[in-house]
């Protein structure tokens, strides 16, 4: 193997450019000349590489969103599109593909190793913590803790005006990052994809808190819970109850920020990984970080297995009311 290529594809998240750099850095170590791809796959098939040396991954460890950037691209859903990225890499020379995302980018890279024989190696980079085959994926300590930090903030107000909050944050399959936002910020109740949503038992706890003298609550919402996102949520309450709230949905914001130490640590394992995984010749694979220590797994399992919740988690989100 002489040469690789790198890029990161789908939503971005905190730590992809520590992941950038420990792959960029990791290769040139191992005597690997690297090319990073602009705009995901879309920049693979429209020839946007360049070739990267060690000075252009400095000083991007500690900055959010990726200096690679981002894109979705229909193109490369279709085989024409494919075969345009394949011709790319090979007219260059290059061994091995990097892919820094979640499931869906992992598809794609499934999909040109399929076709075209690509050494492709996925990096799970997603804020949703939702890729089995990894503790953790890049992006979600992070967005965690922007979560918390608002969601603390937001408790100060609910307190002060003796309101009900409702808090939406993102999860629209999973309920990884709402279920420990909330029990980090003692949300009253913690609503999740993965879970019944109960609006009367709701009402209930919460109108049994206010008889017993506890005049704010926060409630912390999965955007994919079952009964809908936090206006709906919201609306369903007062009709049940008549009890009114206020609504913050966190968005977009929880997608940016510097990343945390643990975020830069595990990506930093993660790039570093992947190339060994690509002198290893165990392409197609994915690499995860499992127990503390590197892991590999078909690329596949991204989609085909389902990664729980943490089962004392799931407890303790409704036993420390």
């Amino acid at each position: 193997m002489k040469a690789i290529a790198v890029l990161t594809s789908g939503g971005d998240a905190p730590g992809m450019n520590a992941g950038i750099r420990a792959t960029v850095r990791t290769a040139l170590t191992c005597g690997l000349s690297v090319f990073g791809v602009k705009r995901g796959f879309q920049g693979l098939i429209e020839d946007d590489l360049n070739s990267m040396y060690s000075t252009d991954v400095s000083n991007i460890l500690q900055r959010g969103g990726t200096i690679l950037h981002s894109a979705r691209s229909e193109e490369f859903r279709t085989a024409e599109g494919r075969i345009k990225a394949a011709e790319n890499l090979r007219k260059r020379n290059i061994d091995g593909l990097i892919v820094l995302g979640g499931d869906g980018s992992f598809r794609g890279a499934n999909d040109i190793h399929r076709e075209h024989g690509t050494r492709v190696v996925g990096i799970p980079a997603t804020i949703d913590n939702d890729i089995w085959g990894s503790d953790f994926t890049i992006g979600f300590d992070t967005a965690v803790n922007t979560a918390l930090e608002a969601i603390d903030k937001v408790r100060d107000t609910a307190a002060a005006h003796d309101r009900l909050f409702i808090v939406e944050v993102m999860g629209r399959r999973a309920g990884f990052i709402a279920l420990e936002v909330g029990i980090g910020a003692g949300a009253e109740e913690i609503l999740i994809p993965e879970t019944k949503t109960d609006i009367p038992e709701i009402c209930r706890k919460l109108r049994n808190r206010y008889d017993n003298g506890r005049t704010s609550s926060i409630l912390v919402v999965a955007e994919g819970d079952e009964e809908g996102n936090a206006y709906e949520i919201a609306k369903k309450i007062e009709i049940h109850s008549g009890m009114k709230s206020r609504v913050t949905v966190l968005g977009h914001v929880q997608r940016g920020g510097s990343p945390t130490a643990a975020d830069r640590m595990l990506a930093t394992k993660l790039g570093y990984g992947a190339i060994k995984a690509l002198l290893d010749d165990a392409a197609p694979c994915m690499i995860g970080v499992e127990d503390g220590s590197i892991s590999r797994h078909p690329l596949a399992d991204a989609w085909t297995r389902k990664k729980e919740l943490d089962k004392l988690l799931v407890q303790l989100s409704s036993g420390l009311e």
